[in-house]
């Protein structure tokens, strides 16, 4: 069976916080603005990070656990630590 590879291209469009959310660029804002009314150039300057839906795409493509805009970091999915492993394992064996 192959690598599970992330997708180099995604990750090279997006940045990763350490709280986990996702920073991108907005589309349609880099050139060509002349023709664009102000209001539509402030509110492509605003609010980087991606919404909950899409960090669960992105979640699949790059096969990491990300956090959404508006997801708090209680909810996220977190990897159990050795400690916790060893003590989940011990209590399926007394069982």
């Amino acid at each position: 069976m192959g690598k599970m590879k992330p997708h180099k291209g995604l990750a090279k469009r997006i940045r990763i916080s350490k709280s986990g959310k996702v920073r991108h660029r907005s589309a349609f804002h880099k050139h060509l603005s002349s023709h664009k009314s102000g209001k539509r150039l402030r509110h492509l300057r605003q609010d980087p990070q991606v919404a909950s839906c899409e960090t669960k795409r992105f979640e699949k493509m790059l096969f990491r656990r990300l956090r959404g805009r508006n997801q708090a970091v209680a909810t996220r999915r977190r990897s159990p630590s050795p400690e916790e492993r060893r003590a989940a394992r011990e209590g399926a064996k007394s069982e």
